[in-house]
């Protein structure tokens, strides 16, 4: 299929059923226990500084760990695959001294899941798998000053933002990613730098790809870092016409359920979540049991919330396998109708009826 047939399927495909999103590459990641020397392989033995945690390189010098990982959430049943680069733009990748690096790893990012992908599709050709370039939020924000005595300072401008997401969404689509994933936005501005750089990048290129938005609540009170409830979120970016918005991340099941209902409400768009699988315990580790994250998110699908469902930090294969079990036999979320009014957003929505 052409990219077109292949955008047409996955909308055909969140029309019929429920889709499956894949789980947490980190938690993955490190159940092969990499030393430094792993990270590096042979291209890099003597880079100038330490590289372990910098998963996205793994994409260059271990290919076959993360074709692996890929892998085994297709085989439990996952029907969109996120690329192992949710780091790989060069303001992240400027912590290791590899921001050089950034088009190529998404390249390798992207092809590496689509060989996986497609060889999963060759053997049920009549359930096509779909890649989606995952794009990360940075370590930066360009809403807030990281330095308390200066309120006014930012360490990232808005068109630094914009060059880095363009190279990193060139480098998705060289690779062959399906559509795109603008994922755990914590700062709705760098979420629209990303969104903004997508679409300079599809007018450069004459590729367009669908694109799915999706944000995540930094506290309790139930908004993003840079202080927008969801619906404001949606309303702050709706004009990029997403495929799919939803949630991520965050606390658990339990505490994001309410700003996935909050989004499910008032977006006339597909809706995707994917939270961890709960909250992690005193060693960094996730102890929700795949049945227990699973019956959660089935509450999810019965209530007609969500249209895509998967698993962030903690969440793995068996997680994943245990929630294709529970919404297997449930429809997906119906679309609502929305009268065409004025709709805006600062911290709260504004909507003039």
């Amino acid at each position: 299929m052409n990219r077109k047939q292949r955008a047409d399927a996955l909308r055909k495909a969140a029309q019929a059923r429920i889709l499956i999103l894949d789980g947490a590459m980190g938690t993955m990641i490190q159940r092969y226990g990499l030393d430094e020397a792993a990270y590096r392989g042979e291209r890099f033995k003597e880079h100038g500084s330490d590289v372990k945690g910098n998963n996205d390189l793994l994409c260059l010098t271990q290919p076959e760990i993360i074709r692996e990982i890929h892998g085994e959430f297709l085989g439990a049943g996952a029907d969109i695959l996120e690329t192992n680069s949710f780091n790989a733009n060069a303001i992240s990748l400027s912590d290791y001294g590899m921001e050089d690096l950034s088009f190529e790893m998404n390249v390798a990012a992207a092809r590496i899941a689509r060989e996986a992908a497609d060889a999963c599709e060759a053997k049920t050709p009549e359930r096509p798998r779909f890649v989606a370039g995952a794009i990360g939020p940075t370590n930066r924000t360009a809403s807030i000053s990281p330095d308390v005595g200066n309120p006014g300072y930012r360490n990232v401008t808005f068109e630094e933002l914009v060059v880095a997401y363009g190279e990193q969404t060139r480098g998705l689509i060289e690779g062959g990613a399906d559509l795109l994933l603008i994922e755990t936005v914590f700062d709705t501005l760098n979420a629209k730098a990303a969104g903004f750089a997508v679409c300079q990048v599809f007018d450069e290129t004459g590729v367009e790809l669908p694109l799915m938005l999706s944000g995540t609540i930094t506290d309790l009170s139930g908004r993003n870092l840079s202080g927008q409830t969801p619906e404001a979120f949606w309303y702050s970016l709706r004009h990029l016409r997403p495929f799919a918005v939803g949630m991520n991340c965050a606390f658990g099941a339990e505490q994001l359920r309410p700003a996935v209902a909050d989004i499910a409400a008032v977006a006339d768009t597909f809706v995707l979540a994917y939270p961890n699988a709960g909250l992690p315990n005193e060693m960094g580790e996730y102890d929700q049991t795949p049945e227990e994250m699973a019956e959660q998110l089935g509450e999810w699908a019965s209530e007609g919330l969500v249209n895509v469902l998967g698993g962030c930090c903690g969440s793995t294969p068996e997680h994943i396998a245990a929630i294709v079990e529970a919404v297997d036999a449930t429809p997906p979320r119906e679309l609502p109708r929305t009268e065409p009014v004025m709709r805006l957003s600062g911290l709260e929505p504004f909507v003039h009826q």
